[in-house]
């Protein structure tokens, strides 16, 4: 059989059959590509852009160079964005107007009563996605129980001109109690999109749940990023097209794909989209059947991603908030920290070293670049401690500016008090790992998981670095970094499934509910995600039921693949409770919300590994915490085969990121190039990682 060799070095076995498909990852800093073609994984990393699209071709067409394709050739194409979170975040999203029930518009003001610092006076709430003015009311009345006080349509025809006098981009539409009787909403919604050329958002298409605040603020996100999210993919869909390559699958925050009609017609699911693709790759490539679960660590330029993985899926929530605006649509279970390889080392007003939020982006970034960044990074303590070196070129081919990374440093240690550009990169690389520390923690120990019996994954430009650090300090031995770690969320892309969630709200007692009335629900939310599934005969169509003890605020999600009937929904309850919180109760059961979900499984890359040539490309000195410096081993990592064995200290260098063996841990390169890290004393990294031979 016929073996070929990517533009890395790694040997993979051909398939000619095989479809070629592309996935492509924008972060805060770069654009990540991973290509399979005829068996081979191909990758390219360039420059995020102001307009990503423009990068995400950029990107493809550099990897089609490197696979000696046309993009023509390209039958699939994947992408994850970060349109709609920076949008959040930034606050630059449509101008847009909220139509609710009259005496409730103030509701996305007022909020929760929870304060964001508890002890602090001055503690202000983040300001509405939609101020007070651009906020209407209606005269109807919906109660969980049906229409009261129909809407009158000639009142909405007469909002409309007010909303287009008002310019605006896009409209929310949020009554009270919706989710029990959409007919009101529907009538509104529906008499604006006729009068108005603008994206209309109805909350009980958005999200069809009870509690009246995040419904409405899920809705005002999905009307506030709507605009953008169908420029930006219109634009990338066309130049896809000119280009030849089909239209992009988009992936949602859930960790499934979607065409691009689902997406703009719901484009909140595609917050967080990025991270939620790199969780997906980590669980393609990593198997957790030897420990309790996986930690994914996906460290950037930007940020830091950590995930839980456990017994092969990726942990989700329905309970998330981006920058102050709580989003409740499914999505998996990702805590973000800023901290990232371009992450800006300050110094606050009590004179102690900070690190982030503030990134240096793509452009200057980090000093080391040479674009112009004058301000220290974590990338440039990594450059300064050896751990980076003055030949690496990021990205295959972006060389790095030592003595500016070093004078970065330099002025930050005079600002310091600190001895010189050493201690000052020592300084930043505690700093930045004790934040990042903090995360995993806030998934794992606060959470009542023990770090210790988990697998920590570690991907992303910067991760691989860091990974054994954070190792150390949480009390973990196996550390497993992926081959494609540096585009790891790209790749991911290229083994996501399809996937589509739809919920509503029922509110019944257990015990006194009608079986056949929740399968009547069920059948209805089935009904909906099969219509927008692909392949609805290759769908996997799962049920849920979000349940709670009487007088709860809060529920658990169990499954209801089976049965319906009360008790074996109760006891599923029970069980599920007794895990999550150390005990259960003699208490009565509600079902709240009834969730259904369809799946098309997508089809995981294979890419065989049998690295070849010189691997070794000499050594330098690094610095490692609590050792010092020490000269260390440098390996070209595509070079080493399969049952090679690194010990630390040893660098592995690949095109799209750097791995950090320190002492006193030893590496395996597995079958499929992934590298296996063990603190030495613990089990060999061959006896009890949880990692695919």
């Amino acid at each position: 059989m016929d073996m070929n060799r990517d533009h890395a070095g790694t040997e993979t076995t051909a398939d000619q059959n095989a479809a070629t498909t592309v996935g492509v990852d924008v972060g805060g800093t770069f654009t990540d590509v991973a290509l399979s073609v005829d068996g081979r994984l191909v990758t390219a990393k360039v420059p995020t852009t102001d307009d990503q699209s423009v990068g995400v071709l950029s990107g493809i067409g550099k990897a089609c160079d490197r696979a000696g394709i046309e993009p023509t050739a390209i039958d699939g194409f994947a992408h994850a964005m970060t349109v709609s979170v920076n949008a959040l975040l930034e606050r630059d999203g449509a101008r847009a107007a909220l139509v609710t029930t009259a005496g409730f518009r103030d509701v996305l003001e007022i909020g929760r009563q929870d304060r964001p610092a508890l002890y602090d006076l001055d503690a202000e709430k983040p300001v509405p996605l939609i101020p007070r003015r651009r906020r209407y009311e209606v005269d109807e009345r919906t109660t969980p129980d049906g229409i009261e006080a129909p809407v009158d349509p000639d009142a909405v025809r007469e909002l409309a001109a007010e909303l287009r006098a008002a310019d605006v981009e896009a409209v929310a539409v949020c009554l009270l109690h919706a989710y029990a009787d959409p007919t009101n909403e529907t009538r509104v919604a529906e008499t604006l999109r006729e009068a108005l050329d603008v994206p209309v958002s109805a909350s009980h298409e958005v999200l069809a749940e009870f509690r009246e605040y995040e419904r409405m603020s899920t809705t005002a996100a999905d009307a506030y990023v709507r605009p953008i999210i169908e420029g930006y993919v219109g634009r990338l869909a066309d130049g896809a097209r000119s280009a030849g390559i089909p239209d992009p699958r988009i992936m949602q925050a859930n960790g499934g794909v979607a065409d691009p009609e689902t997406v703009c017609e719901r484009a909140v699911t595609t917050t967080l989209s990025g991270p939620a693709a790199g969780v997906v790759g980590a669980a393609a490539t990593v198997a957790d059947d030897d420990a309790a679960g996986l930690v994914t660590f996906d460290m950037g330029g930007t940020s830091t991603d950590v995930s839980l993985v456990r017994d092969g899926a990726a942990a989700r929530t329905t309970d998330a908030e981006i920058a102050g605006v709580p989003i409740r649509t499914p999505m998996v279970d990702v805590n973000t920290v800023g901290a990232g390889g371009g992450s800006i080392a300050w110094i606050d007003d009590g004179g102690a070293l900070r690190v982030g939020p503030q990134s240096s982006g793509a452009d200057p970034g980090p000093a080391c670049y040479g674009r112009g960044g004058a301000e220290a990074t974590v990338t440039d303590a990594n450059v300064v401690l050896g751990y980076i070196g003055p030949e690496t070129a990021l990205g295959g081919e972006m060389t790095l500016d030592v003595g500016a990374a070093r004078d970065a440093l330099e002025v930050l240690a005079a600002e310091t008090g600190l001895a010189d550009a050493l201690e000052a990169a020592q300084g930043v690389y505690r700093v930045a790992n004790a934040t990042m520390t903090r995360t995993i923690r806030s998934v794992t120990v606060e959470r009542g998981h023990d770090p210790r019996e988990f697998t920590l994954v570690a991907f992303g430009g910067a991760g691989p670095m860091h990974a054994t650090a954070l190792a150390d300090a949480l009390e973990i031995d196996r550390v497993v970094v992926p081959r494609p770690c540096g585009v790891l969320s790209a790749f991911g892309l290229l083994a996501a499934d399809e996937s589509y969630d739809a919920a509503r709200t029922v509110g019944v007692d257990l015990a006194g509910a009608d079986p056949a009335r929740l399968e009547e629900v069920y059948a209805e939310l089935i009904a909906d995600v099969l219509a927008e599934s692909s392949d609805p005969t290759a769908a996997v169509v799962s049920r849920g039921a979000d349940c709670r003890y009487a007088g709860q605020s809060f529920e658990l999600t169990v499954p209801v693949d089976g049965s319906v009937e009360p008790e074996t929904v109760a006891s599923r309850f029970h069980d599920a409770h007794e895990r999550a919180y150390g005990y259960r109760m003699d208490e009565g059961v509600e079902v709240v919300t009834l969730r259904a979900s369809a799946t098309v499984e997508g089809t995981e890359p294979t890419v065989a590994h049998d690295g070849a040539g010189e691997a070794s490309l000499g050594s330098r000195e690094a610095h490692f915490p609590g050792v010092g410096p020490r000269e260390t081993a440098v390996y070209d990592r595509d070079r080493l085969p399969s049952g090679a064995t690194v010990d630390g200290p040893g660098i592995l260098e690949q095109a799209e990121s750097t791995t950090v063996v320190p002492p006193g841990w030893t590496g395996e390169v597995l079958a499929d190039g992934t590298l296996a890290m063990a603190r030495d004393g613990a089990n060999r990294v061959d006896g009890g990682t949880g990692v695919d031979r």
